[in-house]
């Protein structure tokens, strides 16, 4: 872990959480449209789709095409499906489509960043699209050095052209770089790629109740369960390789 210069992050649900802040808008669709929609089952339903096409994204059985249109196609037939179509007009959906660009961080997240980006070059690496993490980081006050995304080599994690875009724009090794993410698939993909792994547990990913894979892995570098534990694991792997230098 001496060897890390840089650390790289998965945003949505590593950073910050897409539960809540969907839920509080979904209770204000209710009460605008006199509407009882259950806004906890649409988002698992939302992002149940979402992976669905990602995934035939990344298998190669659709064209590539940006997480935006992902998003907003998996509306169309989240509602559909959920016989709410005609309570929603296009602007609608487009409107709450716009959710995924005003997630908040979980509590941790911004100090946590702070800290390590004392020490490291941090940037984003995530599959949304550039300008919906911009406008997340942004609206977050997230500190982080760079933002990158999946879309400017129109792939999505696990590809390794994705990790590959750490390397070229950052400009260390992979072995030199920190992937964070609370998604072990995310993590698996950056160690065969040659970078260090840490995992950020998040039970509260999904909101409260639903079975969240929380197991450390013993292929994993750094298990913790917040950014703030993070720091305070590579301050002290940081101070043992001060003292070993001097000696």
């Amino acid at each position: 872990m001496r060897a890390v210069q840089a650390i790289t992050f998965d945003v949505q649900g590593t950073c910050v959480d897409f539960y809540r802040p969907l839920l509080r808008l979904g209770d204000s669709i209710n009460q605008a449209k006199s509407l009882s929609i259950d806004w906890a089952v649409m988002s698992s339903g939302w992002r149940a789709l979402y992976r669905e096409v990602l995934d035939a994204v990344i298998c190669g059985h659709r064209p590539w095409l940006p997480v935006v249109e992902i998003y907003r196609e998996t509306l169309d037939v989240l509602l559909e499906d959920r016989g709410l179509a005609s309570h929603f007009s296009t602007t609608e959906r487009d409107q709450l489509n716009g959710i995924w660009s005003r997630l908040e961080p979980w509590p941790d997240t911004v100090e946590g960043l702070r800290r390590l980006r004392q020490s490291y070059v941090t940037s984003t690496l995530s599959n949304a699209g550039m300008a919906t993490m911009v406008s997340i980081v942004k609206r977050a006050g997230l500190p982080f050095d760079a933002v990158l995304t999946a879309e400017l080599v129109q792939a999505y994690k696990p590809a390794a052209a994705v990790y590959q875009l750490a390397v070229d724009s950052l400009g260390y090794r992979p072995g030199q770089i920190l992937m964070v993410a609370c998604h072990k698939y995310d993590l698996k993909a950056a160690r065969a790629f040659g970078m260090r792994t840490a995992f950020i547990a998040r039970p509260l990913e999904f909101g409260p109740g639903v079975d969240t894979d929380l197991t450390p892995e013993s292929w994993i570098d750094v298990p913790v369960s917040s950014l703030s534990e993070l720091a305070d694991v590579l301050e002290i792997v940081n101070a043992a390789g001060v003292e070993a230098a001097s000696t």
